[in-house]
């Protein structure tokens, strides 16, 4: 068993020194401490926050999306070209190498002493005919060869350059994706920092909110004056109310703003760009007092939100992460602009 021996007391030196160590922490208590957890207001407005900040990164990574399919078509429209010219130069290779191995057989010897060498000049004359036609099917092969050979030469450095233009919008579509995840994380982290109680106050406190402006995502069937295509593109966003938001999706399940307006119009069969940005540039510009139904209104600015009009100081979207299909007021949100496919 071993020993115990009783500390030695410490000197005065040290107890001097000990009291002034404690006294700097007693002088400066929020160095140690953590910072207080947000009140559920706070992590409300913090969330709310986030979300939108997400949705001008999540539009960008839309159009660099649709700009990344396109390049992979042309990738593959490439390498498509690349292989049936290489099958030609093949089959051309194929040709020329019998015409070029009976040109090095008899073409080595001068003419001159070919005739000389001959016992019937007569027989060196039709062969020589005849070597001269085979001449001109040589070179016109070869020359057949070397054109595609060129040209095969110019589709590689076209598809070389096409897969670098691909690769670089894959690293932004990669980067904007990241973006949006890490602000998404964020608000998740925010919301799990709460207790049960206080994530379920939340949500009736947001059901409250909704009420009491008139915002609904429940089942509704659409009864307006819009006619024609806007009716028909209407009643397709009305039969999506309550599918939740995703963010980059375009539907059936799901839909991003941007996502659902473009395929409500592609219901009626009208085709528009995929983004906020991309609808608003194409779209003929409508003022606010000139709104029908079908009109697509833009929030906040040209690149960040969408959805339809539907008439009565009322629009249908696709709000944000969290949150489902819903009808609101026009209002809800500050308007920006308004544009009619």
């Amino acid at each position: 068993m071993g020993t115990h021996r009783r500390p030695k007391p410490p000197s005065r030196a040290r107890i001097t020194t000990l009291g002034i160590a404690a006294g700097a922490v007693t002088l400066l208590p929020t160095q140690s401490q953590a910072a207080p957890a947000p009140s559920v207001d706070e992590v409300r407005k913090q969330v709310a926050k986030l979300y939108e900040e997400a949705e001008a990164p999540t539009e960008a990574y839309n159009g660099i999306r649709e700009q990344q399919q396109k390049l992979q078509d042309d990738v593959d429209s490439a390498q498509e070209r690349l292989a049936r010219k290489q099958q030609e130069i093949n089959e051309l290779r194929e040709k020329a190498g019998p015409l070029a191995a009976a040109q090095y057989r008899t073409g080595g010897i001068d003419p001159t002493v070919q005739l000389f060498l001959s016992s019937d000049p007569d027989d060196y004359l039709e062969q020589a005919e005849i070597l001269g036609r085979t001449g001109d099917r040589q070179s016109a092969a070869l020359r057949a060869l070397q054109g595609k050979q060129r040209e095969l030469a110019q589709e590689r450095a076209d598809a070389a350059e096409r897969l670098t233009v691909l690769k670089e919008a894959r690293a932004k579509a990669a980067q904007k994706k990241n973006e949006v995840q890490t602000k998404l994380t964020k608000a998740r982290k925010l919301l799990n920092s709460l207790t049960a109680e206080q994530r379920a106050g939340l949500a009736a406190a947001q059901d409250r909110e909704d009420t009491a402006t008139g915002t609904s995502d429940a089942t509704a069937s659409y009864n307006g004056p819009a006619s024609g295509r806007a009716k028909t593109a209407i009643e397709f966003a009305y039969a999506q109310l309550g599918k939740p938001y995703e963010w980059g999706s375009t539907g059936p399940n799901s839909f991003d703003c941007s996502g659902l307006v473009g395929a409500s119009w592609r219901s009626a069969g009208v085709s528009l760009p995929r983004t906020v940005k991309q609808m608003y540039d194409a779209g003929r510009k409508v003022t606010k007092a000139d709104l029908q139904p079908g009109d697509i209104i833009y929030w906040y600015n040209d690149t960040q939100h969408n959805g339809l009009y539907i008439g009565d100081g009322k629009a249908i979207h696709a709000p944000r992460t969290g949150k489902n299909i819903e009808i609101a007021p026009l209002d809800s949100m500050p308007f920006y602009a308004a544009s009619r496919p």
